[in-house]
């Protein structure tokens, strides 16, 4: 990983316009071709990005760039659309590559886990005709617990919780956000599951477009009878 802190404004060009006014800010370029723009502000969620597969190139300033204190531009091309990200840079206060290794990924613990396998075996309880894309589907920011297909063939994102509260739905919507950027996945709806969900965080997600859906544990699992209860 390459961690870049510089004075620099940035430009997204593309199917979306957007412009970041000269600033210092943390640049992060990683193994996998994605590259991050961001603060010191703002937690963990960059400013802007450009996600995989992409290509960095790094070029001299034009003529006017330079007379207004560019020294070096850093375009960074989407390899499956026409997206590019531009970075141009006035000064460069850090420069350092860090050779992270291969990361085991995020663990989570045992009641998550198994309720993600589960749903990734019974996605027809997300709806009938519904099909499992992949588990963990990745993107620049972190795993999303299930990609899914629903009957008509449109994209789902599942994020899974034992307990489902507004972090959770913060980080599902971060993820939404990215992949629906991704024309090949566009547009993609989005699940919030848990065994239970808080009701500051069901409304949060309702607001957004975000279907929650109650998991048992127990049925799931073929532990719990529910069609054989007496109460």
């Amino acid at each position: 990983m390459r961690l870049v802190i510089a004075r620099c404004s940035v430009d997204y060009a593309g199917r979306l316009t957007a412009h970041l006014p000269l600033a210092n800010r943390l640049l992060m370029v990683k193994a996998d071709g994605s590259v991050l723009v961001h603060s010191d502000g703002g937690s963990y969620k960059p400013l802007n990005w450009m996600s995989p597969p992409a290509k960095l190139t790094v070029g001299a300033p034009d003529e006017s760039a330079a007379e207004v204190g560019v020294v070096e531009v850093w375009t960074v091309q989407s390899a499956k659309t026409d997206d590019r990200l531009i970075v141009n840079i006035h000064e460069v206060m850090h420069d350092s590559n860090h050779e992270l290794g291969v990361d085991p990924g995020l663990v989570k613990d045992g009641v998550e886990a198994h309720l993600q396998k589960l749903l990734a075996e019974q996605v027809n309880r997300l709806g009938e005709g519904w099909s499992l894309v992949r588990r963990e589907y990745m993107t620049a920011i972190g795993p999303v617990d299930l990609l899914v297909k629903d009957a008509s063939g449109g994209s789902v994102a599942v994020e899974i919780k034992r307990r489902g509260e507004i972090d959770g739905v913060e980080q599902l919507t971060r993820y939404l956000e990215l992949m629906n950027r991704d024309p090949l996945l566009s547009p993609v709806a989005g699940i919030y599951a848990a065994q239970e969900i808080k009701p500051q965080a069901r409304v949060l997600a309702e607001d957004r477009g975000i279907r929650c859906v109650i998991l048992d544990y127990d049925e799931m699992r073929g532990l719990d009878d529910v069609e054989h209860r007496l109460f």
